[in-house]
């Protein structure tokens, strides 16, 4: 046995009731003093619940999927007129990544206290949106400081939301077991991350006002972008990527969609991977238990139910090619992932990989 693995310096704080005066415990632990608060603006009463008693200079509530240029550029220009301090954002994995890209270019702590199952408040990695392009990297500036997780603060995301982000969470667990920095360590935290979600996400489905799924639910996301975040981003999150960036796909729904035909690919290729993952799934293959759990869930199907159009396969296909890590288990080739991109774009179950 012989790996490298790298632990990313932050506190959790994760408790349900309890993000109000967590936020309060971190800010004045850090000396802030002139916070700049981001939530959208579906968010906005949860950010002035958790963050009202803080000292607030800004409250801004422009975010974007995908985090647009532009969109950044005005955040840091309101972090600049307002000479903030440190950043708390209050939302989902959109509202994190734009912190993310304030703090970018800035330096500033966040804070970080998430409502989905998203996971980016556990990452070093930022991404921005220009011209229908994403670009993405990794940064020990964009890491937030502090995570303040609260369960109850998922209890209002409707089941379907909260069906895509834990399917995206599980889709961080999957990708780290075969990424480029795939080790033993991430592997552990990547098998237990697939478990909790498999335990709390039909608990959210059959009960989204209680607590005991969202805990899971919420617990098993941290683990996964823990992994994802050391293992670094495999084929599952380069797909979803440029997707993302040239139709402006719903991120959560997106991974949702994808992650079958990413698994149906790589599996036969990954024994060691597959095993994991149809031990935490409580099933006899890994396909199998993500298929029963999926349906399970009512999960998403099909890319062309959330806006993408048929003319953009092949043009995906030819830009995930140019972007595909290094180890991944199955060979890929500009057939292969036509298949699977217009598999995925269908909501077909069987495909036809070139190689199979």
């Amino acid at each position: 046995m012989r790996f490298v693995h790298d632990t990313l310096p932050q506190r959790i704080r994760f408790a349900s009731g309890e993000a109000a005066a967590h936020l309060a415990a971190e800010t004045t632990a850090r000396g802030c003093s002139r916070v700049m608060v981001i939530a959208a603006e579906s968010e906005k009463d949860t950010a002035r619940r958790v963050a009202g008693s803080l000292p607030v200079a800004v409250w801004h509530h422009e975010v974007a999927p995908h985090v647009p240029v532009e969109v950044a550029h005005r955040a840091r220009a309101a972090a600049a007129a307002h000479d903030v301090d440190a950043l708390v954002s209050v939302g989902g994995g959109s509202t994190t990544g734009l912190a993310k890209a304030v703090a970018l270019t800035t330096g500033l702590p966040i804070i970080a206290v998430p409502t989905t199952y998203a996971g980016s408040e556990a990452t070093d990695v930022w991404g921005l949106t220009d011209a229908n392009r994403k670009t993405t990297g990794t940064d020990a500036r964009v890491l937030p400081r502090t995570v303040v997780y609260d369960a109850s603060l998922t209890l209002t995301l409707p089941v379907r939301l909260s069906v895509a982000s834990g399917l995206n969470a599980l889709a961080h667990c999957v990708d780290a077991l075969w990424a480029p920095r795939a080790n033993p360590v991430n592997a552990a935290l990547a098998g237990e991350g697939i478990r909790a979600l498999n335990a709390g996400l039909p608990r959210v489905a059959d009960d989204p006002g209680g607590l005991p799924g969202r805990e899971q639910a919420l617990y098993g996301a941290y683990l996964s972008a823990v992994a994802f975040a050391s293992a670094g981003s495999g084929l599952h999150h380069k797909i979803c990527h440029v997707l993302g960036g040239m139709f402006d796909l719903p991120h959560a729904a997106t991974h949702a969609v994808v992650l079958p035909h990413v698994l149906a690919l790589n599996e036969s290729a990954a024994p060691e991977a597959e095993r994991r993952i149809a031990a935490a799934l409580h099933a006899p293959s890994a396909v199998t238990g993500l298929s029963k759990l999926r349906a399970r869930l009512a999960a998403p199907v099909a890319l062309r139910d959330h806006g993408m159009p048929e003319a953009g396969i092949g043009p995906a296909a030819e830009a995930v090619l140019s972007v595909v890590p290094p180890g991944n288990p199955a060979p890929v080739d500009i057939e292969s992932l036509t298949a699977l991109v217009r598999a995925a774009w269908a909501g077909t179950e069987e495909i036809p990989y070139p190689h199979r």
